[in-house]
């Protein structure tokens, strides 16, 4: 890490790549397509070598990525809500690559009704295992915050799934 920090490339990018999937698996439940995915990985590695030496702690390298991913991929869904959706007769000309089951479809609809803040905290603790300490941490609140708005974001999407009869 010492390297890394000093500038030195390879081993930033040694580093790095032991993250990749998670930056990747956590920017694709943002941006809900690969192509983005994969450039918000881009932008990850780019942000981070370009200020590795803003990093305080080594120690929370992980989480100080998943704060890049999190804001970088926030940025790829506002920048994408500027541009203009195809209409939906010409969709069966150019094909749908990104398709799912439909379970995974409810869910990651269930999950984008939730405000931001809630979205993030729900998606670092269940799809990423961070502890209330690393949402914190990563999105620069206090725990308590981190707990209630875990909880106020499970109790959204309970209400959610039973008004849309998913449970029965």
């Amino acid at each position: 890490m010492k390297k890394a920090r000093k500038g030195d490339a390879k081993s930033f990018l040694k580093i790095f790549q032991q993250y990749e999937e998670d930056i990747y698996r956590m920017a694709f439940l943002y941006v809900k397509n690969q192509e983005d995915a994969l450039d918000v990985v881009q932008e990850v590695a780019y942000q981070s070598f370009k200020k590795i030496h803003t990093l305080k702690k080594p120690e929370y390298f992980k989480t100080w990525l998943m704060k890049i991913t999190i804001n970088c991929a926030v940025n790829i869904v506002k920048n994408n809500l500027k541009v203009i959706q195809l209409i939906p007769e010409f969709e069966e000309f150019v094909g749908l690559d990104d398709e799912d089951i439909p379970l995974s479809l409810t869910l990651q609809e269930l999950i984008d009704t939730l405000q931001e803040n809630e979205k993030s905290v729900v998606l670092l603790r269940f799809y990423q295992n961070f502890t209330f300490k690393e949402i914190s941490e990563v999105l620069g609140i206090p725990i308590g915050t981190a707990k209630s708005l875990v909880y106020r974001a499970l109790d959204k999407l309970r209400k959610e799934f039973k008004e849309a009869d998913i449970c029965e």
